[in-house]
């Protein structure tokens, strides 16, 4: 059996509210040798949006890594 490396999470997702709406942080641990974080701030409605993508790219994750077993 092939050895896995334990690393502990190579990114993080942070939100916060601010007076144009809601601030993104997306950091990532190692991009090309260091840390990166990319900021962006989306209006109410482009939050919104970008949450209901994500809970859709999640669930699609999901059904696609635990499939219904066959009957």
């Amino acid at each position: 059996m092939a050895e896995r490396a334990e690393r502990g999470p190579g990114w993080s997702l942070q939100a916060s509210a601010v007076p144009e709406g809601v601030r993104l942080e997306l950091a990532l641990s190692d991009l090309g040798g260091g840390p990166v974080t990319a900021a962006i701030v989306l209006d109410r409605a482009e939050a919104r949006a970008f949450a209901r993508a994500l809970l859709a790219a999640a669930g699609d994750a999901t059904e696609r890594t635990f499939p219904k077993p066959d009957a």
